[in-house]
């Protein structure tokens, strides 16, 4: 019984023997591939900063917006990392070649999996890079318009009076007609006078009222004159210009001064009037 004892001691500890003996061979073989592989990737992602700080200030240039200027980064930088990766693989002696291919294949069924994520994407680098607008422009685009809140890498945000927001994917944007107001826009009213009214008179007082009016750009200059004869009244085409926030205030300022000064000072404004005559029967 004793004899078995030692004998299954002796098996178990000639095992523990072996094992060292194996672990010790691959510690030699492999341990300083792995030691080098890890100074590998360390040194990957020391250059990856200093390349991603680098393209940082070459960007600056080009004035991206900061979610994207980040994103670029990333890309560089994991790209740069990835390149030490492949460099510490080959140096365990990883056969580089099948991964590849799984990758690929992998890559490609991703790629089929997010067709419109990726479509957006490439919009959004469109965009971003041919630059039809920017943030705080007030554009129109597939049958929305307002201020440019927000360029992402998948949607553009604009930005409505009454603070609501529309969100755009760019893949709807690219390809399409725009229309970039820019930020200013021209105001556009039309204001009706009497046949009687003295129209030097009243474009001059039209003309002081934007010039009293802090919203009112001086350049580009206001255009007023008279624009066309109607049916009751003589009207005149008000086109000041304005910044895009101060639009809607500053039209609604303008209307109410004109409406005013023009009572105070006895110009009429006349109400559209119709003839009507009835024919009785003889």
């Amino acid at each position: 019984m004793e004899d078995k004892l030692e004998d299954h001691i002796d098996e178990h500890i000639e095992n523990f023997v072996r094992l060292k003996q194996a672990g010790l061979e691959l510690a030699l073989q492999f341990g300083p591939k792995v030691i080098a592989a890890i100074i590998i990737l360390a040194i990957g992602v020391v250059v990856g900063r200093w390349v991603g700080r680098a393209i940082d200030g070459g960007l600056e240039r080009f004035e991206l917006e900061p979610p994207v200027r980040g994103l670029l980064l990333r890309v560089v930088r994991v790209l740069v990392f990835g390149l030490f990766l492949i460099i510490a693989l080959q140096n365990l002696g990883v056969e580089l070649l099948p991964l590849i291919a799984g990758l690929g294949v992998a890559g490609a069924g991703i790629a089929l999996a997010m067709q419109g994520v990726l479509s957006n994407i490439v919009a959004g680098l469109t965009i971003i890079f041919t630059k039809p607008f920017r943030v705080g422009e007030y554009i129109s685009i597939v049958g929305e318009e307002g201020e440019v809140a927000t360029i992402t890498m998948f949607s553009t945000t604009l930005s409505h009076v009454d603070r609501s927001q529309v969100v755009i994917p760019n893949k709807k944007i690219v390809g399409e007609i725009l229309h970039n107001y820019g930020r200013i826009r021209q105001i556009h009213a039309v204001v009706g006078v009497a046949y009687g009214t003295d129209l030097n008179i009243a474009t001059a007082v039209i003309k002081e009222i934007l010039a009293a009016n802090p919203r009112v750009l001086k350049d580009p200059e206001p255009d007023v004159q008279v624009e066309k004869l109607g049916e009751s009244s003589v009207d005149i085409g008000v086109r000041p210009w304005v910044s895009v926030p101060d639009y809607n205030d500053a039209s609604g300022e303008i209307h109410q001064a004109i409406a005013e000064v023009f009572r105070a000072k006895g110009i009429d404004i006349p109400f559209p009037q119709r003839e009507v005559r009835l024919l009785g029967r003889e």
